[in-house]
């Protein structure tokens, strides 16, 4: 497959002239260095990428290549809202969303009562995004929207610099990509997904994506027509939820869709620059008939100012 962009839209605020905030965190929370709620994970050898029929090709997921890594943690879930709210509480931050005043917000999850007051934007031939003012991981629909009953749900609006931020606060850091890929498959060797190749085995959901017709309506069929708390289905074999589905997630790597052909294979960090972090694993909004990104091998970018409805992250730990 080839030559569809993702649904991922980018916030281009660079070119804004507003001072970057990722640098911000000086101080450490008193739990830092901490592995409550971390999974400790051997590494090793690994088979990382993929080359079926429903690889993005341009999105660099191929060749298949053995990897080795080193033993690292990983959080056993995305960063919550509840996570993110003590973060906030106890330095002051202020994410990139807030100082920019907008984010990206999807259009179903716009109260309908705002909708009609809304200007959806094209951004890379789609046209069901909103340039949101007042949107960020507060208000994650924007005004009229709160995450009073969203507590165990991923932090979202959250920009790369922001989650960059946050882990360091928690003395920890953002997974490479290949220690991402490795968590995600759960021990399994060249499977699609965290649990096998089939998306949805015994007739069973296993994630949380779109159901209906993509981007009219979403049927929720899997429970869920926005995000889900962070451990609502089952775990991978390495008992870390919600790897595909739900909210993308960022992480360390600056992308290239051809650095892995000769790149390093043992603990690569992929490249030394680039213009867009890698984010993984898809997200609520991924639909097979537009963006079947929801693959433990798939892999798209954003720049690491943009923030989404979409996008939040999880941490990890060397050792």
């Amino acid at each position: 497959m080839d030559g569809r962009s993702c649904c991922a839209p980018s916030g281009g605020r660079d070119s804004d002239g507003v001072e970057k905030v990722g640098s911000e965190i000086t101080e450490q929370s008193l739990d830092a260095g901490s592995k409550v709620g971390m999974v400790q994970l051997e590494g090793g050898a690994f088979r990382m990428g993929a080359e079926g029929p429903e690889v993005w090709v341009a999105d660099g997921e191929g060749p298949v290549r053995e990897v080795t890594l080193d033993p690292f943690w990983m959080d056993a879930t995305a960063v919550t809202n509840d996570a993110f709210e003590k973060f906030v509480e106890a330095t002051g931050y202020q994410t990139e969303a807030e100082r920019f005043g907008w984010s990206f917000v999807f259009h179903n999850q716009i109260p309908k009562s705002h909708r009609k007051n809304v200007q959806l934007v094209s951004v890379e031939g789609t046209s069901w995004w909103a340039r949101l003012e007042k949107a960020d991981w507060r208000k994650p629909g924007g005004t009229g929207t709160n995450i009073k009953k969203l507590g165990a749900h991923p932090v979202v609006h959250v920009s790369w610099n922001d989650a960059t931020a946050f882990a360091s606060w928690m003395g920890k850091r953002l997974p490479t990509e290949a220690e991402w890929e490795y968590a995600s498959r759960g021990g399994l060797e060249q499977k699609i997904y965290p649990w096998g190749d089939d998306l949805m085995p015994e007739g069973k959901h296993r994630c949380n994506i779109w159901q209906g017709d993509f981007p009219k309506e979403d049927s929720a069929e899997d429970g869920y027509a926005g995000t889900a708390p962070a451990k609502s289905f089952r775990a991978n074999g390495y008992g870390l939820y919600h790897n595909v589905g739900n909210v993308w997630e960022w992480t360390a790597d600056w992308f290239s869709p051809n650095w892995q052909l000769t790149g390093a294979r043992q603990n690569p960090k992929g490249p030394e620059a680039g213009t867009g972090r890698i984010i993984r694993g898809g997200s609520y909004l991924c639909h097979e008939s537009y963006c079947n990104r929801y693959r433990n091998s798939a892999r798209t970018q954003n720049t690491p100012d943009s923030s989404t409805g979409h996008t939040g992250f999880r941490c990890a730990m060397s050792g």
